[in-house]
């Protein structure tokens, strides 16, 4: 999110998270103010590689309850965020193209409470391109994790094929495919999709 009125009109439609970029190469980095939010909403702050110091701060100044980490963050890293922030709740990205190797999430297994996957490509987030979701038939966990990449409209009968199955699916992160321009949602085309996968 990144315009205050729009944020206002997506929040009016209940989402459990709300995002904010705090990344300067992205299109969509968020400066400014958060208008105040219903509490059932919890705001998260996407961070790429950022030094801990800078996500501590802003995760104070906005009161974020989240955050999204974007980048290559070690396992140490995020043990340390969490001394600083032991009630935040840490969603680890990891990208995915053909295929993907799973063991590599289990050094995150005890540090992180949700992994999110998308599609890799030229940006970090947001680049409106779907992996082939049959990667995560070999799914190995029981840490639950959130489905994203491209997701819109035209998925809804695929999310809820998916969402049937036995995965652990937490929830489902939409961003670009409903967006007018970077940072400023569809608000029609949400209610849209809300009310069919709902």
């Amino acid at each position: 999110m990144k315009f205050t009125e729009n944020i206002l009109q997506v929040a009016e439609l209940q989402p459990d998270y709300l995002g904010f970029i705090f990344y300067e190469k992205s299109k969509r980095n968020f400066e400014g103010i958060i208008p105040t939010l219903s509490k059932s909403i919890k705001k998260t702050g996407v961070f790429v590689d950022e030094y801990i110091e800078i996500v501590v701060s802003l995760l104070e100044e906005y009161q974020l309850e989240a955050v999204q980490l974007h980048g290559d963050e070690s396992v140490d890293y995020i043990k340390e965020l969490k001394s600083h922030l032991p009630k935040v709740e840490i969603i680890k990205v990891f990208s995915i193209k053909d295929s993907f190797y799973f063991e590599t999430l289990k050094p995150y297994l005890e540090v992180v409470d949700y992994f999110l996957f998308d599609t890799k490509g030229d940006e970090k987030g947001g680049n409106g391109i779907q992996f082939d979701w049959r990667v995560l038939e070999k799914y190995p966990f029981e840490k639950p994790f959130f489905l994203s990449g491209g997701i819109g409209l035209e998925d809804v009968k695929k999310i809820r094929e998916i969402t049937n199955s036995t995965l652990p699916i937490y929830g489902i992160d939409i961003n670009s495919k409903f967006e007018s321009k970077p940072g400023f949602k569809n608000i029609e085309e949400i209610k849209n999709f809300k009310k069919h996968i709902l």
